[in-house]
């Protein structure tokens, strides 16, 4: 990735992106917890879309990737004014927003500060409130004193960790309690055997969600990532239909 660019923040943070300009709504790709633009999902989506002539945005949070800072230090609040900053500084016009697991959460609460600037969103697994769902009452109880939780990670050697300040500036976010007043075009992507985030979630979030131009589609045979062949098929097929 020879074209990736940084973005500094006032306060120093420098976030890693890379952009190509087209026509038509700029496609945001928002990676999950503890990934980055490498990933295959995002990096298809960008090869497709300097094919097709359309604009496209990939970035690293902070503590993520390419870009600056500790990942201990990260949260949904920090991430989403990361997120709307550089679409501010580098886009002009409306904003497809997709959003992998947490990527999902977190395309919610950019989608809000969008206004009518958003095109539409694309949840892959989406997975907002999982702090709630997602942990045990144990767990809840050792982020609330302050303790960091580590669990197994099966994509990778070391544990995955969350914060305790993650976990309190999650607790402010959560979605799926109330109406969620966004009425944009939505089509959330889940698979059946997705072992980390219940699929049920995406059709929780699709009834949560002020809006009536919704699709839910399940892949029965589909894991946590979705990033086979096919899914990837899938995805840009879903991605294309915006254009």
């Amino acid at each position: 990735m020879h074209d990736i660019q940084h973005h500094e923040l006032p306060d120093g943070r420098r976030i890693a992106f890379r952009h190509v300009i087209g026509n038509g709504p700029t496609l945001v790709f928002l990676p999950g917890y503890m990934s980055d633009m490498g990933g295959s999902k995002a990096t298809a989506l960008f090869d497709e879309a300097r094919a097709a002539g359309r604009p496209c945005l990939l970035l690293d949070y902070s503590g993520c990737g390419e870009s600056s800072g500790a990942f201990a230090d990260g949260t949904l609040s920090r991430w989403r004014d990361e997120v709307l900053t550089l679409i501010e500084a580098r886009i002009d016009g409306e904003v497809l927003l997709v959003g992998s697991s947490m990527g999902g959460w977190l395309m919610l609460m950019v989608a809000a500060g969008l206004g009518d600037r958003l095109a539409g969103m694309i949840g892959i697994a989406a997975a907002p409130d999982f702090t709630r769902w997602g942990l045990s009452d144990e767990q809840r109880d050792r982020l609330q004193s302050g303790e960091i939780v580590l669990e197994d990670n099966p994509y990778g050697p070391e544990p995955t960790p969350t914060h305790p300040g993650f976990f309190a500036d999650a607790e402010r976010h959560l979605q799926l309690g109330d109406t969620i007043e966004l009425t944009a075009k939505v089509r959330l992507l889940h698979g059946q055997r997705d072992a980390d985030v219940p699929w049920g979630t995406s059709l929780r979030l699709a009834d949560a969600l002020r809006s009536d131009d919704i699709q839910v589609t399940l892949v029965k045979d589909g894991d946590h990532r979705l990033s086979r062949e096919q899914d990837i098929a899938l995805l840009k097929s879903q991605v294309a239909a915006f254009y």
